[in-house]
């Protein structure tokens, strides 16, 4: 379960959304995001829907290795759903007595659960894109362009730059890694499976020691890695290939603030 998660992951190609500005794909998902909280009419969703099925389409990346990354995050969309049909004030649907508590499902809690699990679905498509679509060093490249008016106020943008790359990147890593601690468990007799929510948790701490173990492993390695390939900060530090603003990226604008215009238009005109 955990080896499909997507977030972090590279899929090389050579789709359009590859040859994409690292930058003005930042820049894009985070008025992605944005765009999406503020959506709240029907017509908007499909709007979206539409976009990011394209997006999906133009990048290459498979369908199926989407949906399998998702697939890890079903609990995520069930909590917040049940938690949003049964928190939510308003009209009653139904209701049941649970000891001196009452659990009401509502109308508008139902329509909340609703929305907010679509918009973490879009969530997680979206910013998996990003790094399904852009390499490790690209990705830093473009953190550090977003980031460098902060030098101007001693900010180190390429250290935080490349900490935050370095987080990302290793998400697919330590998911592998967890992934096989817990098949090797298993042969060893332990039962990840079975039982409630809370003896699962409690049969995943044992998992706990030894993943920390090979998290501190692979960063004393990396460490030592950049230190033997004199890597010294980002210091005046050249890089082999420049990312330029091309007129993919033009069209790319072009494209993005259209739907921007259409999700407008459905939210305050339609």
């Amino acid at each position: 379960m955990f080896k499909d998660i997507i977030i972090g992951k590279y899929v090389p190609g050579d789709s359009p959304l590859h040859r994409l500005n690292p930058t003005v794909k930042l820049i894009f998902t985070i008025l992605y995001v944005a765009a999406l909280f503020m959506a709240d009419s029907p017509i908007s969703y499909m709007i979206f829907s539409l976009y990011t099925l394209t997006l999906i389409l133009v990048s290459g990346v498979p369908i199926k290795v989407i949906l399998k990354g998702i697939r890890p995050m079903l609990w995520i969309f069930i909590f917040t759903a049940v938690l949003n049909v049964f928190m939510t004030p308003g009209e009653e649907l139904w209701s049941v007595a649970v000891f001196s508590f009452s659990l009401k499902i509502t109308k508008e809690g139902v329509t909340a659960g609703a929305v907010m699990t679509i918009r973490l679905l879009y969530l997680i498509i979206g910013t998996s894109l990003l790094t399904l679509t852009t390499s490790p060093l690209q990705l830093t490249d473009g953190i550090e362009k977003l980031l460098s008016p902060l030098n101007k106020i001693k900010v180190p943008s390429h250290e935080i730059a490349m900490m935050m790359t370095i987080a990302i990147r290793f998400i697919p890593t330590l998911a592998e890694e967890t992934d096989k601690l817990m098949k090797a468990q298993t042969a060893r007799g332990a039962d990840f499976e079975t039982g409630n929510i809370i003896k699962r948790a409690k049969a995943m701490l044992p998992l706990l020691i030894p993943l920390l173990i090979s998290a501190f492993r692979r960063a004393d390695e990396l460490a030592e890695a950049m230190e033997a390939r004199c890597y010294t900060g980002g210091k005046k530090r050249t890089r082999m290939k420049e990312s330029r603003f091309t007129g993919l990226d033009g069209a790319a604008c072009v494209i993005f603030f259209l739907a921007c215009a259409l999700l407008a238009a459905a939210e305050y005109w339609i």
